[in-house]
């Protein structure tokens, strides 16, 4: 027998390749169990648990900045209904959402439970206020000021009127324009995300939404702050709007 052999048949070098194959395999194992922390289980149409041939892991407790436990994955996954009808009977089919659809929570207007509480900084500080509230930080001279502009819709038509900024001061930009809008015969003040918003020297254009459409967009508990939750459903309804605000945009191109 050669060096390394322990049998007629069996030399180290095979052991430590089969060690090795074991040891690759139960890594990734491994991997897609710490990968199922987050939106696991699945739920089938009927609310059934698909957990699929790797089993969930166990819940880990993780202690966050402000004091406050977690646990990941949840014990008790947060019920949430879905506003939607299947268009076909079998699972996978396509779904049209019922009511509202900018409010169903389904397609490119789904969000995601996160924590009702705002986002803050290494201090514990809010991280996105109103411009109004800070004053050390304002507008570049080199770029436009959306305050006092018309915001207009996806059809030209005037929606509101930016009477705010509002920025997240760890990352030094605008997340949001705080925007004026009709509503229940007074107004209200609700956001718009700048990432749907485009701001030109003389006007903000929102092609997600129609002009009736700003009075029900989700609104926060707070005047000066807005809440990790509050900012998902905020986002989530103008998501929606750039398949559900008008009916042909749910059609088929050609």
């Amino acid at each position: 027998m050669g060096t390394g052999a322990i049998t007629s048949y069996v030399d180290v070098a095979q052991l430590v390749l089969y060690a090795f194959w074991i040891f690759f395999f139960s890594l990734c194992v491994w991997l897609v169990r710490e990968n199922r922390r987050e939106g696991y289980p699945l739920e089938t149409w009927d609310g059934r648990s698909a957990e699929g041939w790797v089993p969930m892991p166990e819940p880990k407790t993780y202690l966050l900045a402000d004091g406050t436990e977690v646990q990941a994955p949840r014990p008790v996954p947060p019920a949430r209904p879905l506003n939607a009808d299947r268009l076909h009977g079998s699972e996978g089919t396509a779904i049209e959402p019922v009511g509202n659809p900018l409010l169903a929570g389904v397609g490119p207007g789904v969000w995601n439970e996160r924590s009702d509480k705002p986002l803050t900084d290494f201090h514990g500080d809010i991280a996105i206020r109103p411009l109004s509230y800070f004053t050390d930080f304002s507008v570049s001279d080199k770029d436009p000021d959306p305050r006092g502009m018309t915001v207009y819709d996806a059809e030209g038509d005037p929606a509101g009127t930016v009477r705010d900024l509002w920025l997240d001061h760890t990352e030094m930009m605008f997340r949001y324009l705080e925007v004026e809008v009709p509503a229940g015969g007074g107004t209200r003040r609700v956001l718009l995300p700048v990432t749907f918003a485009r701001i030109t020297r003389d006007r903000v254009d929102v092609r997600a939404l129609l002009a009736s459409q700003f009075s029900d967009i989700p609104g926060t508990k707070s005047a000066d702050s807005v809440t990790l939750l509050e900012e998902e459903r905020i986002t989530a309804y103008y998501g929606a709007g750039t398949l559900y605000a008008t009916p042909a945009r749910a059609e088929p191109l050609v």
